[in-house]
């Protein structure tokens, strides 16, 4: 091979070098754009916590938030999930599910799902439930709209309490 082919092959493989790496700068882009979105088939919307002394040392804390699942929604799970600063140990989280568009009379939303979980010693709590349901290739939506829900914790009321 002479001097001038191998250059030639020599700025051919450069080239080929530059839309490789180029092409994996934008695979990489694009790759990581879609990772980071959001692919959340529902969100909180304004919270609201109040607590609720159970005597002089512990509480019952109760958040109340709202959750939209899009009717869109292809993800077979949802989950609840939090972390309690002042947990007292072993007491449940409880996790109320209210549909908004439901309402029973008498009661300003419908019951849907009633659950309790427990927290971890760092005080980290998750509850998964089933958001779609797949019989013989029929899906059903076992949550799709608008929802009200309500986790209670048991909490000292004074952060720096010990279990005696």
């Amino acid at each position: 091979m002479n001097w001038n082919k191998s250059f030639k092959l020599n700025n051919v493989i450069t080239d080929m070098s530059k839309n490789i790496i180029f092409a994996s700068v934008i695979a990489s882009i694009i790759f990581t754009t879609v990772l980071s979105t959001n692919i959340s088939f529902a969100e909180s919307i304004n919270s609201q916590t109040e607590i609720t002394p159970i005597n002089n040392s512990i509480g019952l804390e109760k958040t109340t938030l709202q959750m939209q699942i899009s009717e869109n929604n292809k993800l077979p799970w949802g989950f609840v999930e939090g972390k309690i600063a002042n947990h007292v140990a072993g007491h449940p989280v409880i996790i109320q599910i209210f549909d908004n568009d439901e309402a029973i009379s008498g009661n300003s939303v419908g019951a849907v799902h009633f659950a309790q979980t427990v927290v971890n010693e760092d005080g980290s709590y998750e509850y998964k439930f089933r958001v779609l349901d797949s019989n013989n290739g029929k899906i059903t939506k076992i949550f799709d709209g608008n929802y009200t829900v309500k986790i209670f914790k048991v909490v000292y009321l004074q952060p720096n309490l010990d279990v005696i």
